[in-house]
């Protein structure tokens, strides 16, 4: 069995996320970890690896600890016993402590057993060469680690990336996910949410900047049609397998991205989502793009959770604001006021995060410029004292503008030619079909 085909088998055996198969991948090797399970060898050196690996409670030993052992702690040097306080256990065993150690260390390998005996069991039925036949079928590639398609920010991932990826679609997901963005958010999106994460995934793909979300109703759904009327791709990932479109209901939208972008999933053919896939989906979304904006989101959604994982893995997090008295918007602006997300207000805000420092800045929000604003001071003093209906002399015109009677004979002639005031019977006015601001 050569790599792919084993990476096919273990994405069958462990659910997606599981950081104990990844590690066990990272320690033996992908075809080495299946033909552990495969015949159940667990020695008693890939158990103390297991233990070593996993949390202990306070005060006890871990990998870090140094010392002499091989695996990096000194709990488990070669010629120490399992049993803890007995005689030939190292010094660092001995004692109650030792006893609580040793009980610990037992608990950790009995869970260990039980994992490699369920990974054994889903075993029975994978057939990584049939799997592969039905990617092909549909159309999908399999990518999997040193891939050149495979993108590299995923090993930030650590024991949670995946094993392999399918891919459904004619873009390249690394090319793809080189400069882009997620876009995440409600599955239960107001207008309002909708119309800003469109307008986002549109932003976004005119200016060359690839938009990821999760392929779900609402904001997810409403990012990927925006990101589809510019010229950049967009990718979807999914919960489950690459041949289950879900939601039924985005099956167009699916065809749509697979021209354009690409589908992704670390799930197996046929499977289906699950609540806990989804949430260990959002690892992936924040792990392929540059920066998370999270556009619409309530006190507990889910989108909460991606953006989690965006901290976690050192990515730029941005949330945009939603009316105040909107519940929809309450887990974004917990988020700004955290001082965890940057507030966002549109895609030149949002590349500037995500882009080069000193390179994609967003240009400075500014009023419009009106044509009264290009007048000299003393023209635009003159034009704020003017009366609007009754007519005033030049020089009540100058006390009320504060200037010289000279200053007002000279720029009155220059604002009546420029339309902004009018000679009446009584003196001089602004004229009425000049807008204030003119």
């Amino acid at each position: 069995m050569n790599d792919r085909l084993a990476r096919l088998t273990l994405m069958r055996l462990a659910e997606p996320g599981d950081t104990a198969m990844g590690a066990l991948v990272a320690l033996r090797g992908p075809q080495a970890a299946v033909a552990l399970v495969r015949e159940g060898a667990v020695d008693a050196d890939l158990t103390r690896w297991f233990a070593d690996t996993h949390d202990r409670p306070a005060g006890g030993p871990g990998p870090r600890d140094g010392g002499s052992g091989p695996y990096g702690g000194n709990l488990y040097d070669r010629g120490s016993d399992r049993g803890g306080g007995g005689a030939g256990a190292s010094d660092g065993d001995s004692g109650a402590g030792g006893g609580r150690r040793a009980g610990w260390d037992g608990r950790l390998a009995a869970r260990f057993d039980r994992m490699v005996a369920s990974w054994a069991a889903r075993l029975k039925t994978a057939d990584p060469e049939r799997d592969l036949a039905e990617g092909e079928r549909i159309g999908a590639r399999l990518v999997i680690p040193g891939d050149a398609e495979w993108p590299s920010q995923l090993d930030d991932l650590g024991g949670s990336r995946p094993h392999a990826l399918w891919l459904h679609g004619d873009a390249d997901l690394r090319f793809s996910c080189l400069r882009s963005v997620a876009v995440v958010g409600s599955r239960a999106a107001t207008p309002y949410g909708t119309h800003v994460a469109a307008e986002l995934g549109a932003g976004l793909s005119e200016r060359g900047w690839g938009v990821v979300s999760g392929g779900a109703y609402g904001i997810d759904g409403a990012a990927h049609r925006g990101a589809l009327a510019g010229e950049a791709p967009t990718v979807v990932v999914l919960a489950c397998g690459a041949d289950v479109a879900y939601p039924s209901a985005h099956q167009q939208l699916f065809a749509a991205v697979r021209a354009q972008g690409v589908l992704v999933s670390e799930c197996p053919m046929g499977a289906h989502p699950t609540r806990p896939r989804f949430l260990v989906r959002n690892r992936l979304i924040a792990a392929l793009s540059r920066s998370t904006v999270v556009v619409e989101a309530a006190v507990r959604s889910g989108a909460l959770n991606t953006a989690g994982h965006a901290v976690a893995l050192n990515r730029q997090l941005a949330a945009v604001p939603g009316p105040v008295t909107s519940e929809a918007s309450a887990g974004c602006h917990r988020l700004i006021r955290q001082g965890r997300a940057v507030c966002v207000t549109g895609a030149e805000e949002v590349i500037e995060l995500a882009g080069t420092m000193g390179t994609d800045l967003a240009p400075e929000a500014r009023g419009p410029v009106l044509p009264r604003d290009r007048l000299d001071p003393e023209s635009r003093k003159v034009v704020e004292a003017m009366p609007t209906r009754i007519g005033m002399g030049p020089a009540t015109i100058a006390v009320a503008a504060g200037v010289d009677l000279e200053t007002v004979l000279s720029c009155l002639g220059g604002l009546a030619a420029a339309g902004y005031v009018e000679r009446v019977s009584r003196g001089w006015r602004l004229r009425a079909d000049r807008p204030f601001g003119g």
